[in-house]
């Protein structure tokens, strides 16, 4: 069995643990919490709540620590610290930062004889693995990535980060008429502002100046500066009436030739119910791979780019091959 850890218990966090149940070569071994753990409930029975920093005395029951925290200021503290004691894995997702995070934890996990994954889930991560796959096929040709009609929980964490904000959901919407002409195989070039809208549903703390906030949101770099962004104001009760579910998705897209007469379009489309728990299973997976590439003594940071596919399944190679392949 492998023995998994969680750092961080909300939305991902209980994903996570719903996922380890449904996995049978897995089994939870802790979960560790910022927060007081008397106030953490989950739903394993027999697994011990622990202040985060009384993880290193757990290092040897635990295989993988999967770390359940935001891109925007918990997993770049987070990671490479327990990378030193752990093998870890995150769901790091501020694209233009990748390759400073994997720098960091890369130096740390080496220090410390450990295996460490970033940037797992499935954007970055799945759609990832597509544009590689679709861009090595086509290589005449161009790629596209839409996401949405869906809540981002990177970016409502975001918001939730900005003074003055007591809750908030960002809904990140494609632009039809964009996915449409790229559909239409016409290869268009479209701008970050031409592809997608972003949508905010914000409740302020009593007193907080909206516009300050406003404005906050709508120039935050990396996040909502190069889109047309709404902000709506609305109540907590409203918040939880109309935007307590976590629906995302979205949709990687190659158009490309083969010759100059025939063109092609490669297209791979997520559909969600529920963005962190099916971010969970993706990080599952990642730590089936990580422990089984631990074993073979890999060491440093690797992202889904650098994992067989094979690794990431519960099934025997020769099943795969009969079953799958």
């Amino acid at each position: 069995m492998i023995r998994i850890a969680i750092a961080g218990y909300g939305n991902l966090g209980r994903g996570v643990e719903t996922a380890v149940s449904r996995s049978e070569d897995m089994e939870l071994a802790a979960v560790f919490t910022r927060r007081d753990p008397s106030d953490v409930k989950i739903n394993t029975p027999g697994v011990p709540v622990l202040k985060l920093d009384e993880a290193g005395a757990m290092a040897d029951k635990i295989d993988v620590m999967i770390i359940c925290g935001g891109s925007a200021t918990d997993l770049p503290v987070l990671t490479p610290m327990l990378a030193e004691k752990f093998c870890v894995i995150d769901s790091f997702d501020t694209h233009a930062d990748i390759p400073k995070h994997f720098a960091n934890v890369d130096a740390a996990a080496k220090k410390g004889g450990k295996l460490a994954l970033i940037s797992a889930g499935w954007d970055p991560g799945l759609f990832s693995l597509m544009r590689v796959y679709s861009s090595s096929v086509l290589p005449d040709g161009k790629d596209y990535t839409f996401w949405g009609r869906g809540v981002s929980q990177g970016h409502s964490d975001a918001i939730r980060r900005v003074p003055g904000v007591a809750d908030a959901k960002q809904y990140t919407v494609p632009v039809p008429e964009a996915l449409e002409a790229v559909r239409s195989g016409s290869a268009p070039e479209l701008t970050t502002r031409q592809k997608h809208t972003r949508v905010c549903y914000v409740v302020p703390e009593e007193g907080a100046d909206l516009k300050a906030i406003e404005t906050a949101i709508k120039t935050m770099p990396n996040y909502f500066a190069d889109y047309d962004t709404t902000v709506n104001f609305i109540t907590e009760e409203e918040l939880k009436r109309d935007h307590s579910a976590m629906p995302h998705g979205g949709f990687v897209i190659r158009s490309g030739k083969t010759s100059e007469k025939n063109g092609h379009v490669m297209e791979f489309r997520l559909q969600l119910d529920s963005n962190p728990e099916f971010t969970s299973s993706v990080l599952i997976a990642c730590a089936r791979a990580v422990h089984r590439l631990s074993l073979k003594g890999e060491r440093g940071c690797i992202t889904m780019l650098d994992i067989p596919p094979a690794l990431l399944s519960p099934l025997s190679p020769e099943d795969l091959r009969s079953r799958l392949l």
